[in-house]
C-alpha cells in the first residue's frame, strides 16, 4: 500500500498564488505537451484522494473529467457532488485515518493524495509514503503553502531527481520509517 503525493510547487514552496490561482504552472514552455510523468503515476494508483478545494478547481478548468480512476473527495461541507461526476467521484469525510480505512475496505490501496490541506493533514497523520514534487522556477512570494505545521519531524529518503522541459526539477522521496 502506498499513499503518494504528486504535486508541483514554486521555488518558495507554494502550490497556488496569493489569489488561489495555479495559472503560473502553465507558463512553463511545453511545446510537445509532455504530461511530465502524470500518466505513469496514474498507472501506479488505484484511486485519488482529493480535497474539496482541489476538486472544485479541477471542475473550474472546463475540461472533460481528467481522471480514469475513482476520486474520493474529502469535504465536511459538501452533501453531494455536482451532476456529471457521480460515476467517478465519491464524497467522504472524517479524519485521514478514518478516510483511509473506508477507502482500503473498498479495495483501493495505492492512492494519489492531492490538495494542499489534504496533503498537510495526511502528513500530520503520517499517512504519506512517497512524495514526487516538481519544482517550477518561479517565486510567488506567498499563497497556499505545500507544507504546514507538523506534530513532529517526518524523515524522507531522497530517491532521485529528473530535469524536465529544460527548466523544472522533479524530486522523488520515500518516507523513511524506523
Amino acid at each position: 500500500m502506498s499513499n503518494i503525493v504528486y504535486i508541483a510547487a514554486s521555488l518558495d514552496g507554494y502550490i497556488a498564488d496569493k489569489n488561489g490561482s495555479v495559472d503560473w504552472l502553465h507558463e512553463v514552455p511545453n511545446p510537445e505537451g509532455s504530461d511530465m510523468g502524470f500518466g505513469e503515476l496514474m498507472e501506479r494508483v488505484d484511486g485519488l484522494v482529493m480535497g474539496r478545494n482541489t476538486f472544485e478547481m479541477v471542475l473550474s478548468f472546463g475540461v472533460d473529467w481528467p481522471y480514469n480512476k475513482p476520486v474520493f473527495v474529502l469535504s465536511n461541507r459538501l452533501t453531494q457532488l455536482p451532476e456529471g461526476v457521480e460515476d467517478n467521484a465519491f464524497l467522504l469525510n472524517g479524519t485521514p485515518k478514518e478516510v483511509m480505512s473506508k477507502i482500503n475496505a473498498l479495495g483501493y490501496n495505492n492512492l494519489y493524495i492531492d490538495g494542499g490541506v489534504t496533503i498537510q493533514n495526511f502528513l500530520k497523520a503520517d499517512l504519506i509514503d512517497e512524495m514526487i514534487i516538481t519544482t517550477i522556477p518561479v517565486l510567488l512570494g506567498g499563497g497556499s503553502p505545500l507544507f504546514g505545521d507538523l506534530l513532529e519531524p517526518l524523515k524522507f529518503s531522497y530517491v532521485k531527481s529528473e530535469q524536465l522541459l529544460d527548466c523544472v526539477v522533479k524530486n522523488y522521496y520515500l518516507r523513511a520509517r524506523d
